[in-house]
């Protein structure tokens, strides 16, 4: 471990952080940066992945079968990238928050509609959310690249890859 001690930090949200020493050769200032940045994203990531379970256990309509089956691949997918979020900011010193209350009060998503059943209605509220964590993610990837940690970037860029393929094939059950 190098010779730095542990110290405060300050979050996107003002909430005080430890950020914990490492031998990553990221300077400490942008690694401050980019845990935030991730940890924001870590949010917005858990939150789309609740909403597709919401849509998942409460679709109703003729494409029930497919589309039920059809988010349980989407929320494997994006459990794997929630895990690869948290990783990479923990191994940047920083804390992971994934708590209901942190994706709660972190999150930029609007909420999920709780009042919905059909498979169309689902599907138009999961598009708008592919697509606010996508533009997320994408902007993410540059500000992350520009505070030199090209492995968050590259890691992001793997992320983008699957929430446009999925918000692809979401439009494209809302297409005629």
């Amino acid at each position: 471990m190098s010779g730095a001690k542990t110290r405060n930090i300050k979050e996107a949200q003002g909430k005080a952080e430890a950020l914990y020493p490492t031998r990553n050769d990221i300077p400490e200032k942008q690694r401050e940066k980019v845990v935030a940045i991730m940890n924001a994203r870590l949010a917005e990531t858990i939150d789309l992945a609740l909403s597709i379970k919401q849509a998942h256990w409460n679709l109703k309509g003729i494409q029930f079968i497919g589309v039920h089956e059809m988010l349980d691949g989407f929320r494997g997918a994006l459990d794997g990238h929630v895990d690869e979020i948290a990783e990479r900011l923990v191994q940047l010193g920083g804390t992971a928050h994934g708590t209901v209350q942190d994706v709660s009060s972190n999150t930029s998503l609007k909420p999920y509609p709780t009042n919905i059943h059909k498979v169309e209605d689902h599907l138009r509220a999961l598009a708008d959310h592919y697509a606010a964590v996508g533009a997320a993610v994408r902007k993410s990837i540059d500000e992350t690249s520009d505070l030199g940690d090209e492995d968050s970037s590259d890691l992001l860029t793997g992320v983008s890859k699957t929430l446009d393929s999925n918000l692809w094939f979401i439009e494209a059950h809302l297409q005629e």
